[in-house]
């Protein structure tokens, strides 16, 4: 395994807390830009980079060598009231993240975004969209991972849809929908960012769908259950 030098944005949130420890139990170095009000938040295997996720200028000298980037800033429990934030969070992240990255010669990007189309969340699918573009045209190799809801502790209500989503995987006219729109554990979840962080692009970009995103985790569970 080639051993990866790890940026990542949006290590105190929810997946990012989950994935810094997997990746730290692989081998890879992760730093993470925080806030300085965060900071004590942030996993004890990475290193705090002091900075402002919406403003490059405050942290980009500070990706030093790393080789990887992964983009996980977004607003907490999104909903249609949200959509100015997510132009000002969101789009505004993701465009500072992509300008840091291409000027600290970033080889690899990592992006978690979100299934489409998904119509109750119509501002929320558009700004993901528009943060996809910028990403696709920056030029750097990306993995764009598109799950719809990632279960976890304190992140349960949905499973109530699970029925509803099986049923629609037996109907030729709905399946496609039930799988774009199944939900991922936050284990398979960080498994999968591991797997397309060890396992750069072929081509420029790659897009993870749910399914691309439970077997890659699951894949990387089964290894990681055999050291």
């Amino acid at each position: 395994m080639v051993f990866n030098n790890v940026f990542i944005t949006g290590g105190t949130g929810f997946v990012g807390s989950h994935l810094i420890p997997e990746l730290a139990k692989r081998g890879h170095r992760i730093r993470a830009v925080v806030r300085q009000q965060s900071a004590a938040r942030l996993p004890k295997d990475a290193s705090a980079v002091v900075g402002d996720a919406t403003r490059a200028e405050s942290y980009y000298r500070n990706i030093g060598d790393c080789d990887t980037f992964v983009h996980l800033i977004g607003v907490a429990h999104p909903s249609p009231s949200k959509a100015a934030e997510f132009r000002s969070i969101d789009l505004e992240s993701t465009r500072q993240a992509v300008n840091a990255a291409v000027r600290a010669g970033i080889q690899k990007f990592v992006y978690v975004s979100v299934a489409q189309p998904l119509p109750v969340m119509a501002a929320y699918v558009e700004t993901r969209k528009q943060c996809e573009d910028i990403i696709t045209h920056s030029g750097l190799k990306a993995s764009i991972l598109r799950p719809f809801y990632i279960l976890g502790p304190g992140r349960r209500w949905p499973i109530f849809l699970q029925p509803f989503l099986a049923i629609g995987r037996q109907l030729p006219s709905l399946r496609a929908t039930a799988e774009r729109l199944s939900f991922v554990t936050i284990q398979q979840m960080s498994g999968a960012l591991i797997c397309a962080i060890e396992n750069p692009p072929v081509q420029d970009v790659r897009i993870w769908t749910a399914s691309d995103i439970k077997d890659a985790g699951e894949r990387v569970a089964r290894q990681m259950s055999l050291v």
